[in-house]
């Protein structure tokens, strides 16, 4: 049990590492000390980083799957379930001001250096809007379904980024209320999409 203890700390740290500093700039050594390892130990559980890097998009999509789930436990009405969302830039507002959205920003320095990982990353983005398209769909959406689930994927996206580089807490508030608005005069009842 202490091994399997030890390679889940290792991974939360390699995690916690490539979201704040990135996959490429983050060595071993970073990741050993954080975890008051020496690098022989270090090697006993992972032999390369790329089988860390394949460890923590596996532990990403695990934890988005569960957050996903708790949101469709929690609510029924899809609106508001895509609602929760968009919020999430506000709940995670300090972290994605210091260091970007830990999604995007790992998916675009994966695609950045062709790395082989880099659809594996993509798998994230392809279970919000899956996600997404579901909620659109159970509103009633149908073949818009899609497009206004990547509409809303690429505009959060766009937000994170922004609130990365201006850091201004404002401009995400506003633009959270704005994509709600747009949320509300997309489905007005529920019965139509555009």
């Amino acid at each position: 049990m202490k091994a399997d203890d030890t390679r889940r700390r290792i991974v939360e740290a390699a995690d916690r590492l490539f979201y704040e500093r990135g996959f490429e700039t983050t060595s071993f050594a970073d990741i050993a000390q954080a975890v008051a390892l020496s690098r022989g130990n270090f090697y006993y559980h992972f032999k390369t980083k790329d089988e860390i890097l394949s460890e923590v998009i596996e532990c990403r999509i695990a934890e988005r799957r569960q957050l996903l789930s708790r949101w469709d436990e929690q609510e029924t009405n899809p609106r508001l379930r895509i609602e929760n969302f968009i919020n999430i830039l506000i709940v995670n507002q300090t972290k994605i001001m210091a260091f970007g959205c830990p999604v995007g920003t790992l998916c675009t320095e994966l695609a950045k250096l062709d790395h082989a990982l880099q659809g594996e990353a993509a798998r994230l983005f392809q279970l919000f809007a899956g996600w997404l398209e579901k909620q659109f769909a159970q509103l009633g959406c149908g073949s818009a379904s899609h497009d206004l689930a990547m509409h809303l994927l690429m505009r959060s996206q766009g937000v994170a980024t922004l609130a990365n580089t201006f850091r201004d807490a404002d401009f995400v508030r506003r633009e959270v209320d704005a994509m709600i608005f747009w949320l509300n005069t997309q489905i007005p009842d529920a019965t139509s999409c555009s």
